[in-house]
């Protein structure tokens, strides 16, 4: 005859799997309140679009801020930068980026984000031609890089010199391009003007928004409950 797990372990266990279940809630709360700010931060740079110079993409200062940014220069005559793993419209594809050079001598070096582009089923990447030589106007919104996650920031050089990665780090990328530094930040380009390839202004395209968060959030609150109400019922009957 097996012997009945201890009244105490049986608790042990159950208070254990509910504090586990509602530490996942509340990290999906503070995710959930993370990607808000994020928003509501972006939406007032967007609303005011009050341009700043380029240098502010380097400003240390505000690594993790939106900025709207304006200014002239020209692309450098590098390898454009592909990151991998971008999805729009439920397609896969990569994000197209290209060094900036401003105008002002003294300016850092940054990524400009060119936009979207499509992957076949054979994942041969696009050919990204380089941009008319010259000064070039942009404009855009100034946003930290994408988060990388657990992916590793390593650059694998592709046949063409195009630099694809699955994670963008401005250091990473100045160090495999030979520059001394890029910006910590980038400058995803407005829609409107007449250059690059499908892109928007949507700051969460593959990752899940705030109320995505507060769904698995109630989720997981409402497993730890579960548990506790099934170690109550189980105590109940055992003591009948």
């Amino acid at each position: 005859m097996s012997r009945r797990m201890p009244l105490w372990a049986g608790w042990g266990l159950a208070l254990g799997v509910a504090a586990l279940c509602a530490s996942l809630g509340a990290w999906q709360l503070q995710r959930m309140h993370a990607k808000q700010a994020l928003l509501d931060a972006s939406a007032r740079v967007l609303e005011e679009r009050r341009a700043q110079p380029l240098a502010v993409v380097a400003d240390a200062a505000r690594v993790r801020d939106y900025d709207w940014a304006a200014g002239r220069g020209r692309f450098a005559p590098l390898p454009a930068v592909l990151l991998d793993n971008q999805n729009r419209d439920s397609r896969p594809g990569v994000r197209a980026y290209r060094v900036f050079l401003p105008d002002d001598r003294d300016a850092t070096p940054l990524l400009v984000e060119l936009g979207w582009l499509p992957l076949p089923g054979d994942r041969r990447m696009p050919e990204i031609p380089m941009p008319a030589p010259g000064t070039t106007a942009v404009s855009g919104l100034v946003l930290p890089p994408p988060s990388p996650g657990l992916a590793s920031p390593a650059v694998q050089a592709q046949a063409d010199g195009t630099a694809l990665v699955v994670a963008l780090e401005p250091a990473t990328i100045a160090g495999a391009l030979g520059l001394p530094a890029l910006a910590p930040r980038i400058l995803r380009l407005d829609p409107d003007l007449p250059m690059g390839y499908a892109r928007d202004l949507e700051l969460l395209p593959n990752t899940l928004p705030p109320d995505r968060h507060l769904g698995y959030a109630v989720q997981w609150f409402a497993l730890a409950a579960a548990v506790l109400a099934i170690a109550v019922v189980l105590t109940l009957r055992r003591r009948r």
